[in-house]
């Protein structure tokens, strides 16, 4: 890579494995140094950081619940403290599970929300003004197949919370564009690979998307990758899906 985001900052939340692991490699091969968020997982986000160091960036580990708005601040705080800046922040912060709608409860459906919304809103809020005092910004948020394609049943909390990530995504865009901040969204497909506790086990494994096999992390990594550099800034507010084909806007 061409070191095109040297002397950026970037926050990956829920930066531990998959896809954003993958993203915060990409980020730090980029030029940038990666703050890595989890919520519990100090061991495997060490880890991390330790291999974003050997490629030669600073890397930082947040151990904060994103749904909490003081956790939120105070990691903001410590960024500024530590690495003196945001200027990158990718809300790929995410939880699963598959429950029919008569059996979910107000707990669970309120736990993905909290996750994908709230934890998005307040860290967006904490990060745009950081990007606004450096006069450049970039967010990527991550969404989701599962409101798009039928075949993601039982998930009707996370559909709700993805589709309205992408509002999200829409309104912050057109309300920061002309100060220099970009606001995209990213859409997996079908990632193969281990999958978290979480998520319960893939809906029909056995569809294929018309590529002939199941994405990579680093497929969602590349594009969230392309949306934070410089050259990227003529793209704001859009959904950009990357499934192989299984999903057709």
């Amino acid at each position: 890579m061409s070191g095109q985001l040297e002397g950026k900052v970037a926050l990956v939340t829920g930066a531990v494995r998959r896809n954003g692991r993958a993203v915060a490699h990409a980020l730090a091969r980029e030029g940038a140094d990666v703050v890595i968020n989890t919520r519990r997982s100090r061991e495997e986000a060490e880890k991390v950081r330790a291999e974003i160091e050997r490629i030669g960036r600073k890397s930082l580990v947040c151990v904060a619940d994103i749904t909490d708005e003081n956790a939120v601040r105070k990691m903001f705080e410590e960024i500024a403290a530590r690495l003196g800046r945001v200027d990158i922040l990718v809300n790929n912060a995410a939880d699963r599970g598959i429950v029919p709608f008569t059996e979910m409860t107000t707990a669970q459906w309120r736990h993905i929300v909290d996750i994908v919304l709230d934890g998005s809103f307040f860290c967006s809020r904490a990060a745009i003004p950081h990007m606004l005092k450096n006069g450049w910004g970039r967010i990527v948020n991550v969404s989701g197949l599962s409101h798009h394609a039928p075949n993601y049943l039982g998930r009707v909390h996370v559909s709700t919370a993805k589709a309205g990530l992408e509002g999200f995504t829409r309104g912050l865009a057109a309300e920061f564009a002309k100060h220099n901040i970009t606001v995209n969204c990213v859409c997996p497909g079908r990632i193969g690979g281990e999958r978290s506790a979480t998520s319960a086990e893939m809906p029909d494994p056995g569809m294929i998307p018309p590529v002939g096999h199941p994405g990579v992390s680093e497929d969602i990594a590349g594009a969230v990758h392309f949306l934070c550099l410089p050259g990227s800034g003529f793209i704001t507010g859009q959904t950009l899906h990357v499934n192989g084909g299984q999903f057709l806007p």
